[in-house]
Order: structure tokens, then C-alpha cells, then sequence
């Protein structure tokens, strides 16, 4: 039973005179115990509703409506399971002292992982929990392996688990399908026993749909932590020719390269990265793989439809790692549409160590290195930098404060090359057309 917390005013919930206050019993006669019971029923076109008043009184709704269009129901977002390893490479563990709370929290819920992606170890995972995930086909999952010799596996989680290998064969015989990822730490996981854990992964497929390969993020606040290093450039270099080398054997093998290397290692090598039809069907891109070739795929579409922008001196504001593709981009970019973007690259100070990504700069760390720029007119920061749904950075640091501080005009952007294109546009429109200031007559006077 979960309790209905709003309503959306002219919705299908809303026309059946549904209230906050009320309770959702059931959907489609199966309980409704959270609020994935209810997205998963949610849509069918044909619903039969069980609903108890905020008064006791019972009410059975049936509802007929298209499967893309919510009942508009807000219900309570469940909390997640908490993590109990204690990984020697745990990004939370590194965390510097004085972030706000809900960063310290370690999650580990294999719902998220159905929802939105989270990799899990599924360490926690109970009986109960199994079979629902094989009852109601919650697929695909993502889960981090690290490694599937299990001693090496406990050293790594930092704590005694079973074996994962019979729970993947568990769910990939109940037709589920799950990603995988190993986060490889040079001279413990690498190597025979990464490539053991590739073959092994391999073996489950086509249950096993990819592995992702990525290199062990370190930042400069590990202390009283498992000693820890990153890849060197020539180490990085061998990994990305292994995964190559492997992809091929496993293209002729399984019709699909299965493992994939991220950004992070290529750049890391300096190598060139592969097309991006290498990348099939994308599925890791949300764990840094295939970033960089969409990104260029993208900065040469926008470049083919591009036209002249009236637009005064703009800046924009990005992290290390991506800094060369950016540089490149914009520069075509402003000259082909003839004004001026100058490109802002900013070091993390806030996490030291070796954190180069864009989304994880802090507010801070802009404000203290863009303070004495020429930022021109306006200031772009691409919304990965941000809290998502809010208007904050990782330190609570409000774009709104940025913008005071910096005395700039500051515009949050979709972080791709069309999201920085369909802003230029709308700038371009706005400087074109501002919006006049009307005064009164008594101003007037």
C-alpha cells in the first residue's frame, strides 16, 4: 500500500477525483508495495485500480488509457538499500569532509539498477528479492563484477560474499539481462585474472549483454585507505589493445565485441579511439564508454547545419578530459557561425588526486579559477556539473551564486554539441530580440 502524495491537476488520476491522501492498494490484482509495483502495471492500457480513501471508504477504478500516458500520480520514491561492502576502491570512501549528507550514502538496490542503471554487486540480494526480479522480468540489470574468482572478488568488496557466478546463471536462465562492469585495479585485477573474468562472463551469454572495462577512479583524500594506483599511459595503452584484440575474437565468436574499454582508458593511451559504430548499440555509454565518439559524431552534424549567429563574446566552462574535443568543436563552431567562444578549462582542486571528468567540478573551484577570466556576456556550464533536476553543483554552490559572484550572465546547457548549439540559438534569439524594459508614466516624468 502506498500512499498517493499528489495528484496532477487535469490528469487521468485527477478526472477520477483521485486525492492526496489516498492510498494505492493494488494495480492489475497485484500489490502495490512500491513504487516499482506500480511503474511496472502502470503501462498496460487496461488498469483496475484499488484505492482506500483517506476517509476508509474502498474504491475499484477500472481505466482504460494509452500506455504512454501517466495517470498522474505522485507516490513516494523508496529508500534505497544501503551498501555493506567496503571496496578498496569505493569513490564514497574518498569523499572529502563537508558535502551535504545524502553524498555519503552508499546505495546498493538492485531497483535502481532496473530503474536507472545503477551497477550493483547484488551482495545484499536476498531470496525474496531474486524471485521477484525473475517474476516480474526486471531486465536488464547492471552489475558490477570486479572479478568472478571469488577470493579476489572479497578482497576487492571488502567483505566475505558468495560466489557471483551461480546467481548470474540464476538470472540469465530466468531470462534476464544483465551489463556488467569491472573497475580494474592495475596490478591486482588486471591481467590473467581480468581476462579469466572476461571468458567466464562470456560464457553466460547471450544473458551477459556487455563488460565494460574501467580504470579505478583515485582522488587526493585516501587516507587510512587500501593502497591504490591509477594506470600508467603504457598500461592504459596495452589494456585498450587487449579489449581490441578480444573484440575481434568475440565479433566472430558471438556476433558482438561484448567488451568495451572506456573514454577515460583511451585518452589516458592517447590512442585513437575506434568508429563509433564499434560501440553497437551504445549500452555502456552512460558508464563513460562511447562518450567521446557520439560527441564527435554529434560536433559534425551540428557543423553540417550550422549557420551565421548574431551572438556577442561567450564562454564556456569544461573539465579536463574532454577539453581537447571541446577546444576543437567550438572553435569550428564560432567560426563558422562568426563570434566569440572561448573555452574554460578547469582542474578539480576539490577532489585532487586524479578526478578529470566535468561532472564532478564543484562550484567552488569555478568560482576560484574563472574569477579573474574575461568571461564575456555570457557563461556556459553544461548540466553534468550539475545535482540533476536542481540548479546545484556537488558542493551546494547554486548556479545563481555562480552567476552573482562572477558578475556573469550564467546559462546551464544540455552537455553535448546539439544541447550547445539549441543554446547558441536561443542566445542568438534573445540578443536579437530583448525583451524591451517598460517603464511608467511616473518613471517617465
Amino acid at each position: 500500500m502506498l500512499e498517493i502524495l499528489t495528484v496532477e491537476p487535469g490528469s487521468i488520476a485527477d478526472e477520477l477525483g483521485l486525492l492526496p491522501g489516498d492510498h494505492l492498494l493494488a494495480v492489475n490484482g497485484e500489490p502495490v508495495n512500491d513504487l516499482l509495483d506500480y511503474l511496472l502495471e502502470e503501462p498496460n492500457e487496461s488498469l483496475r485500480i484499488e484505492i482506500e480513501r483517506s476517509d476508509g471508504e474502498s474504491w475499484q477504478l477500472e481505466i482504460e488509457h494509452d500506455s504512454d500516458d501517466p495517470l498522474g500520480l505522485g507516490l513516494p520514491h523508496p529508500e534505497p538499500k544501503r551498501c555493506g561492502n567496503n571496496c578498496v576502491f569505493c569513490f564514497v570512501h574518498q569523499l572529502p569532509r563537508g558535502m551535504r549528507k545524502t553524498l555519503y550514502v552508499k546505495d546498493e538496490d538492485y531497483r535502481f539498477s532496473y530503474l536507472y542503471g545503477a551497477y550493483v554487486t547484488l551482495t545484499n540480494l536476498s531470496e525474496e528479492d531474486l524471485q521477484r526480479i525473475l517474476k516480474k522480468r526486471l531486465s536488464p540489470l547492471y552489475v558490477s563484477v570486479h572479478a568472478v574468482d571469488n577470493l579476489l572478488r572479497q578482497k576487492l568488496l571488502g567483505k566475505h560474499v558468495p560466489d557471483l557466478m551461480p546467481l548470474l546463471q540464476r538470472l540469465v536462465d530466468g531470462g534476464i539481462e544483465i551489463h556488467t562492469q569491472v573497475v580494474v585495479c592495475p596490478g591486482i585485477n588486471d591481467g590473467e585474472h581480468l581476462a579469466h573474468t572476461c571468458n567466464e562472463l562470456v560464457s553466460l551469454t547471450p544473458g551477459i549483454k556487455s563488460l565494460a572495462i574501467v580504470p579505478v577512479g583515485l582522488t587526493g583524500h585516501r587516507q587510512r585507505l587500501p593502497e591504490l594506483r591509477i594506470h600508467t599511459r603504457q598500461e592504459a595503452f596495452d589494456l585498450c589493445g587487449w579489449v581490441e584484440k578480444r573484440q575481434l575474437e568475440l565479433l566472430e565468436q558471438l556476433g558482438t565485441r561484448f567488451v568495451f574499454a572506456a573514454d577515460e582508458l583511451y585518452l589516458k593511451a592517447g590512442k585513437d579511439f575506434p568508429s563509433l559504430s564499434a560501440y553497437e548499440d551504445l549500452a555502456q555509454i552512460e558508464n563513460g564508454i562511447g562518450m567521446i565518439p557520439q560527441f564527435r559524431s554529434y560536433a559534425a552534424e551540428v557543423l553540417d547545419t550550422a549557420e551565421p549567429l548574431g551572438l556577442p563574446s561567450i564562454s564556456l566552462v569544461t573539465g579536463i578530459s574532454a577539453a581537447n574535443d571541446i577546444r576543437l568543436f567550438t572553435e569550428k563552431i564560432a567560426q563558422k557561425c562568426g563570434f566569440d567562444l572561448r573555452v574554460h578549462v578547469v582542474e578539480n582542486h576539490f577532489f585532487n588526486g586524479y578526478v578529470t571528468v566535468a561532472g564532478l567540478l564543484t562550484g567552488q573551484d569555478l568560482l576560484d579559477q574563472l574569477a579573474t577570466d574575461s568571461l564575456g556576456e555570457v557563461l556556459l556550464i553544461p548540466d553534468v556539473m550539475l545535482r540533476e533536476g536542481e540548479e546545484l553543483f556537488l558542493d551546494d554552490i547554486r548556479v545563481s551564486d555562480l552567476g552573482a559572484q562572477l558578475n556573469a550572465q550564467v546559462e546551464v546547457f544540455a552537455a553535448d554539441p546539439w544541447g550547445l548549439w539549441d543554446m547558441l540559438d536561443t542566445l542568438a534569439m534573445e540578443f536579437e530580440n530583448p525583451v524591451m524594459e517598460f517603464k511608467s508614466d511616473e518613471d517617465i516624468a
